[in-house]
């Protein structure tokens, strides 16, 4: 039994972030062509189309902002233009800022995080999950995190917008479950990412004392469950939150 994606296509949303580079070339070892998209850094988003068509599946590089309607249309027009309707869309982007606590965070930050997160999710879905309908099959698969769960000092800002994008994707879950369409958030903890193995990686100290494992995850781990419920090992299971942190957050029932 193995993961096999051949003959998806998946679109990745901040695809040329860390977090994305490593999700978009597990979908690709998986066999599933992919649609890269990214908001700013065309240079990587082009580095990795070549590295995904070296093994031998088919690509194409999209420039959106996914807060914004009518750039999500566009790429849902480009993408469907250069691979057809996408069977798997997974909802990576998000927008960056310092966190502080909730006296210091900036009104604007507040902002940011419900549209990279709450709308993002939400224009995603218009855009693509139709064509999802009109096939009876479909992935929906959002990035969320375990700070969604944490709520520790300073997260405000990041939490609320992850905890909004909770709702939205656990409502869509139930509209679109008829239609063989599943809907599923992995939420990573402190992974260890590309960047971090080049600059030297944090043993985390206090962090790791925390985790039932005793280590930090890496970006590959997060990919793994990505690709699982994109599968059809998954075909049954929506509506899922699913912690990738080595269990330091458990939800309870």
């Amino acid at each position: 039994m193995k993961i096999d994606l051949s003959g998806r296509t998946a679109l990745i949303t901040g695809a040329s972030g860390q977090l994305g580079r490593v999700m978009t070339r597990t979908f690709a070892q998986c066999g599933a062509d992919v649609a890269i998209h990214y908001h700013r850094n065309q240079f990587q988003a082009d580095e990795l189309l070549d590295e995904i068509k070296a093994m031998g599946v088919k690509g194409c590089v999209i420039q959106a902002d996914v807060t914004d309607a009518d750039s999500v249309t566009q790429m849902q027009q480009s993408v469907a233009g250069n691979l057809g309707q996408p069977d798997i869309i997974v909802n990576n982007s998000v927008i960056f800022f310092d966190w502080a606590t909730v006296l210091e965070q900036p009104a604007e930050d507040y902002d940011s995080s419900y549209r990279s997160c709450v709308l993002h999710n939400v224009l995603m879905a218009k855009a693509f999950v139709p064509a999802m309908i009109e096939k009876r099959w479909g992935r929906v698969i959002a990035i969320n995190t375990e700070c969604a769960m944490t709520c520790e000092p300073k997260q405000s800002a990041y939490a609320s917008g992850k905890r909004g994008m909770d709702a939205v994707l656990r409502v869509l879950a139930k509209e679109v479950g008829e239609y063989q369409i599943t809907v599923n958030q992995v939420a990573p903890g402190w992974v260890i990412t590309e960047k971090e193995r080049k600059e030297g990686v944090k043993q985390g100290g206090d962090y790791v004392n925390r985790v039932p494992l005793k280590r930090r995850g890496t970006d590959q781990d997060v990919a793994n469950a990505a690709a699982f419920l994109a599968s059809d090992l998954a075909a049954f299971i929506t509506g899922v939150y699913l912690p990738v942190c080595g269990g330091k957050v458990m939800p309870a029932i």
